[in-house]
Order: structure tokens, then sequence, then C-alpha cells
């Protein structure tokens, strides 16, 4: 692949996923990088999602995500197919949704339209793909082999035999990310010893565009409106409860769900397939080498509980390409070590917070003393009367506090 320059491309990205492509289509979009050649590496892209369904794989988008999408110019077309949520109940196992200790947060009161998108995944990926932005993109349509760094450039090896050559490898390759092993670079964490069940449900009363979430003593269960009036489902439990709920019947699957929910939403019915996906902490011990930077999964994974997992890799992209695009502008070498630790030091200590913060809530919901249970729903009730308390959370739910890129914070992207 030869173009006349030293490398046959700019940047490669190592995984097409949801982050690997948006983070393609930002590079492509950014006009400090105008000229840049830049692949994405994918063996098996996505499928066109079927208009009259919904994927079981959802996502909880958040407003820094909306902008994002809107810049790698597939929200729109997103959007028609997304859930809006306006509101957010979240209570204790030894509690009710309308008691005095249950959090409920709405849009209403921070002056946003809604607090959300829920989208599907795929649907999310799909729209990427057909992004206008992704037109200059070259896809590769094979697996990662093997990785080669020089001081000048970086060989990317491909399982169909090709051999790229490149300024920079982005390593998007989620949790399990076969860039982040090749590269030798370790992760710090654990797994939970537990699996979120998923799965689609009819409810008796309608969701109303708001997401539910009980915390029970095995971890939390929550319902996430869908566009076509059903919920998601996401519980997650112990591995042997969720292979038990994954192996029942239908209407003991349904039976199970609504005890387990305290009827929120009154008789719940299955309406769709099942998975379980075991759950972990992990986060990369190091964001970058010279030459490479590992976003989304790659660098770190997250409890689901909070919805954050997409939406960190979102940020990370765009962290990213800013970093990039003010290197090139000041002339500097984007992709040595200086400049890249810039967009380590930026992402690694926000996501630190929400690593941090979902895995304190998971324990802390999930103790089981008396005690701890009663002081935990103090302290509910304490935030859910302080206003103040509870916009600040819906900030950091949307994506709207701490050190943000340009494109979620300079107004020209907003909603």
């Amino acid at each position: 692949m030869s173009n006349g320059r030293r490398h046959d491309f700019d940047a490669v990205v190592i995984g097409g996923g949801m982050v690997g492509l948006c983070t393609a289509a930002l590079l492509e979009r950014e006009e400090r990088l105008s000229g840049w050649r830049v692949a994405v590496v994918e063996p098996s892209l996505p499928r066109a999602p079927d208009p009259d369904s919904v994927d079981l794989r959802v996502s909880a988008l958040s407003r820094a995500s909306e902008r994002i999408l809107q810049a790698a110019g597939a929200w729109d077309a997103i959007r028609e197919h997304a859930c809006p949520y306006t509101d957010m109940v979240v209570w204790d196992a030894a509690s009710s949704p309308d008691a005095r200790d249950a959090l409920r947060f709405s849009a209403s009161e921070t002056g946003e339209p809604d607090l959300g998108h829920i989208a599907e995944n795929l649907r999310v990926q799909w729209e990427l793909l057909e992004s206008p932005e992704i037109e200059g993109v070259t896809l590769l349509r094979a697996g990662l082999e093997s990785l080669e760094f020089q001081a000048d450039a970086a060989t990317v090896s491909l399982t169909d035999g090709r051999r790229v050559t490149c300024g920079l490898v982005i390593g998007a390759d989620g949790g399990q990310s076969r860039t982040r092993e090749l590269c030798g670079i370790s992760r710090a964490g654990w797994a939970y010893g537990q699996t979120a069940v998923v799965a689609h449900l009819r409810t008796e009363r309608p969701h109303a565009h708001t997401a539910w979430q009980r915390f029970l003593p095995d971890g939390p269960i929550a319902f996430l409106p869908l566009r076509d009036g059903r919920v998601s489902l996401v519980w997650t439990t112990t591995p042997e409860n969720a292979a038990a709920l994954q192996a029942s019947e239908p209407d003991e699957f349904g039976r199970r769900v609504t005890d387990a929910s305290a009827r929120v939403l009154g008789k719940v019915e299955l309406a769709s397939g099942r998975a379980g996906f075991p759950l972990a902490l992990w986060h990369a011990r190091e964001y970058v080498r010279p030459r490479l930077a590992l976003v989304g999964d790659a660098a770190h994974t997250i409890h689901p509980l909070a919805g954050q997992g997409v939406n960190l890799g979102f940020l990370d992209g765009a962290s990213l390409v800013e970093v990039l695009a003010d290197a090139v502008e000041a002339g500097e070498d984007h992709a040595g070590l200086r400049v890249l630790r810039r967009y380590a030091r930026w992402r690694r200590s926000e996501n630190a917070l929400m690593l941090g913060t979902t895995d304190t809530l998971n324990r802390l919901f999930g103790e089981r003393s008396v005690g701890i249970a009663a002081a935990r729903r103090c302290g509910l009730a304490l935030v859910g009367s302080q206003p103040f308390a509870r916009r600040l959370f819906v900030r950091r739910a949307l994506g709207l506090a701490g050190d943000l890129p340009g494109i979620v914070s300079r107004s020209g992207y907003a909603s």
C-alpha cells in the first residue's frame, strides 16, 4: 500500500466497535488533521439493524456522548431509533420506589430536555459505519496478528497476511484487547463474581420514559425504557442465579423479575431472548506508549450500574483526537510519548474517578449489615432532599462535569 508517504496511514484504529468507529470518524472530521489517512482494522463489521425490532444489547448514552456522536456524523440517525428518558428512580431493596429515601432524578431540575437516550449498540455501530465522516476511512477487513514499533513508525500485521505501516496505533478492541496483550500492558482490577442478565420485557404499566433501578444484596436490577414501549432488563446477580434465570421457563423468569423489581411496573413478561455477561473492573496500567494509545474498554472496564461504559470510551476518543490535533497544530511529534501522556493523564484521572465511584456503590449496596443498610438509606434520603446534590449527580451522569473535550464543552455542540 504505497501512497508516496513515509507510512501507509497516519493512524490505524484496531477495533471497529462503537468506540473504534467513533474515534476514526472524529479523526477524519478534525480540520487540524486534514489530509490524515485513517484505517480501521475489524474482521466482522455489523449487520444492518432490523427497523422493526430492538437488539438485545443497549446502552444509556449521555449528553456528552450525544454531542460526540453528533460531531461524528451519526447522532441524528441514532436518535430516530433511540428512547429518551427524562427521569430516574433509584431505591434500596429494603425500601420502596415511593419512599422518602428513594432517589429521584429529573431532567426538569437541570433545564435539560432529557437525561440521556437508550440506544441499541448495534444501531450505534451501524450508524457510525454509515456516517459521512467514515467515507474517507479505509476499512481493513481482517484481524490483528502482530504489532511492531520502530522509532518512526509502527507496523500492523493482519491475519490475512497484509502488513501496513502507520504513525500511530489506537487500540479500541475491547476488554480482551489483542492490542494491549501484544504490547505487554498489564491491568489492575478484579472480577466481581457477578453476571449481568439482559433481556427485553413487556410491562403491565408504561415505563413513563423513566429508568428504574433497585439495589438488591447480590446486585442491582434495572429497567431501561425502549422506544417500542418495552423495557430492557439489566439484572446484576450471582453467576449461579444468572444461570438459573437464563435456564428458567419464560413464565418463571417473568415471575422472578416481577418480584425482584418490587412490581415497580407491575407484572412483567419476557419478550426477547436472554444473555448473561460476567462483570469485572479492570484498568490498564498504561494508556500509552510511543506510537500507541488505548481507548475505551481496551483501557478500562467498569461495572454497568451507572451505565457509563461506552460513554467513557467516547470521551476517551474525543480527548485523544483533541490532544493529537493540538500537537500537530503546535508542530510537535504527535505520536511521541510526551504528547500521548497528556491524553493518558487527562483520561486516566477521569476514568479512575468513575471506576472508583461505581465500585464503591456496588460494594456499599451489597453490604448486608443492618447498621450499614440503615445508614445507606439515611444517606439516600439526605441526597434526595438536596436539589443541589441531585443536580450535581445529574451533571455527572450527563457527562457534563469534569475535564471535558472541546466538542462536548463548546456551545456549538449544544443539544
